[in-house]
């Protein structure tokens, strides 16, 4: 939907601008990987050399030991660099695209901002009570000026990975994980309306797209980072399932015909892989949850033959970047991928 009146001071960039750093987390909550969980940080290790040395890396630990024990691993792999940096703040998880404020550039002063949202743990979980005190650390430690999203005099719920961005004003969200009133609800009451008033108002936005539903198994409820994202201005790669007795097959083909109806946008269709379970619960493998770094593009597998089509399609999308494959079947039992530990810190001078 068009939105007629823009107040925001604020720019939402696009993830492709240049980055002064992108940040991620030391893992070490084990119940976000249930029997999985010693793999994963090698899985770290290679995400952190697909970044460098295109950007600086800010690594979150929660204590002299974890960071030495970062260090350990990464010497041992080659992947220790001068462009890391350790910062020491104790978080519930480490699904930092969520729990991170939104960097924004201000529009008179060509500065870096950020804007909070509240946290609460996509509305399902109770560990959050750390991880919500995270957009202000950041706002200390960058020494960078934070404003809250405030509504109907309540800080609004909202997670990174539910909204992307092309930086030219056009924000795209599911109505899955921000309007339904049954299911983790953000924000009770509030409309479609409500939700564009305040990207217009916050994130400098001047249309929303709305699609319908995430992918199977996706425990936030909805978030667009596992379905659809901006490539360039205006291209998205849009997540497709051909199989019409997977449960993706319908919700996906709806979104589609929605992105079809935008006369401005084109849209290439990214395969699916074939699903992946744990205890047969399905998990939310998808290509679309790619990393968009200074130099690389950092994309999760899943063993699949759709792996290198998928590659291939962001290869040519992507032609002044290098497109990195990381093997993510152990990384997504916890229910996410890569662009979901993950928060780039953009640049502006």
């Amino acid at each position: 939907m068009k939105i007629n009146k823009i107040h925001s001071n604020f720019r939402f960039p696009a993830e492709w601008e240049k980055h002064e750093a992108t940040w991620i987390a030391w893992p070490h909550n084990k119940s976000d990987w249930p029997g999985k969980f010693s793999p994963i940080k090698w899985v770290y290790v290679e995400i952190i050399k697909a970044i460098l040395p295109g950007e600086n890396i800010r690594i979150i630990v929660q204590s002299e030991e974890q960071k030495l024990e970062a260090i350990r691993v990464l010497k041992s792999a080659h992947a220790f660099s001068g462009q890391i940096e350790f910062i020491k703040f104790k978080t519930d998880r480490g699904w930092l695209r969520d729990i991170s404020p939104i960097y924004v550039e201000n529009v008179k002063t060509k500065k870096l901002e950020q804007v909070s949202f509240r946290f609460n743990a996509w509305a399902k979980y109770n560990n959050y009570k750390k991880d919500v005190k995270f957009p202000k650390f950041v706002s200390n430690k960058l020494k960078i000026k934070n404003t809250d999203v405030i509504r109907n005099s309540r800080k609004v719920v909202l997670e990174g990975g539910s909204i992307e961005t092309n930086g030219k004003g056009i924000l795209l969200t599911t109505k899955e994980c921000l309007l339904d009133e049954k299911v983790q609800i953000r924000n009770k009451g509030f409309t479609q309306k409500d939700y564009e008033e305040i990207f217009s108002n916050y994130l400098g936005i001047k249309k929303v797209i709305w699609l319908n539903r995430g992918i199977a198994g996706d425990d936030t409820h909805g978030h667009v980072d596992d379905i659809c994202r901006f490539v360039n201005k205006n291209t998205v790669v849009a997540v497709d399932e051909n199989n019409p007795r997977d449960e993706n097959y319908k919700l996906l083909k709806e979104n589609l015909e929605i992105l079809n109806t935008e006369k401005n946008i084109n849209v290439v269709k990214l395969p699916m892989p074939k699903p992946v379970y744990f205890k047969n619960l399905r998990l939310p493998a998808s290509y679309a949850n790619f990393l968009i770094a200074n130099s690389s593009v950092i994309v999760p597998t899943f063993n699949d033959e759709n792996d290198r089509k998928a590659l291939n399609i962001l290869s040519a999308l992507f032609p002044n970047r290098k497109v990195i494959g990381i093997h993510a079947v152990d990384l997504v039992w916890g229910l996410g991928t890569i662009h979901c530990l993950t928060k780039e810190q953009p640049e502006f001078k």
